[in-house]
């Protein structure tokens, strides 16, 4: 088994980019690559200090009014929310891979915060994005790769409700049975190369410079 933990995430916030808006909750689910979630995290935090929300999300989050409820209770500040969070990555039994889709949003606003008020982060510097690796795995147009293009056995019974602690456990799940597939899909392949390197052929050589 990898030794790799995927830590599936799912941020809710106000606007499209971190600083002029606030990130309202995150949450983290996180998997062994055989589909066991050992453990999740999730906070509500209070709004950045000058910040405003985008008029584009704060119309959208009015046609959510639950879920705008579930983000908006128990407040933490992020100083102390981002730093327990941090310390709970840090603590997992393995190498935290931060996953999520988009991973250009939610990932940038993760970063921003534990840059911002917790000076470092576990993840290092990337993310895995389950919408490339859908493109890679389908052969689709990487911007026809949506949900519901998606093979139909690549989702478990799981809501999106748009509370980050329901869709990072969704998502989550939805990626490992991806990474299922494409462990299946390594194995045909080195069988295959195994079993031409048996037929008695030599494997091409490389072509002079």
């Amino acid at each position: 088994m990898s030794s790799e933990i995927y830590v599936s995430t799912d941020v809710e916030a106000d606007g499209p980019i971190p600083g002029p808006h606030s990130m309202l909750s995150f949450a983290s689910a996180a998997y062994t690559e055989d589909k066991q979630l050992i453990g999740t995290f999730s906070a509500n935090l209070e709004l950045l200090e000058g910040a405003a929300p985008h008029p584009v999300q704060e119309a959208w989050w009015k046609t959510q009014p639950e879920a705008w409820a579930a983000c908006r209770t128990d407040l933490q500040r992020p100083e102390a929310a981002l730093a327990a969070y941090v310390d709970w990555v840090e603590a997992l039994p393995g190498k935290p891979v931060f996953v999520a889709m988009p991973a250009g949003f939610d990932f940038t606003y993760m970063f921003w915060y534990m840059m911002r008020f917790v000076g470092r982060c576990p993840f290092s510097w990337s993310a895995l994005d389950i919408k490339t690796l859908a493109f890679a795995m389908t052969g689709l147009p990487y911007r026809k790769n949506i949900k519901p293009r998606f093979p139909k056995h690549w989702f478990d019974e799981h809501p999106h409700t748009h509370v980050a602690l329901d869709d990072a456990i969704e998502q989550g799940a939805l990626f490992c049975n991806m990474l299922k597939d494409l462990r299946t899909l390594q194995a045909a392949g080195a069988a295959a190369s195994q079993e031409g390197d048996a037929s008695g052929q030599n494997p091409a050589e490389a072509p002079a410079n």
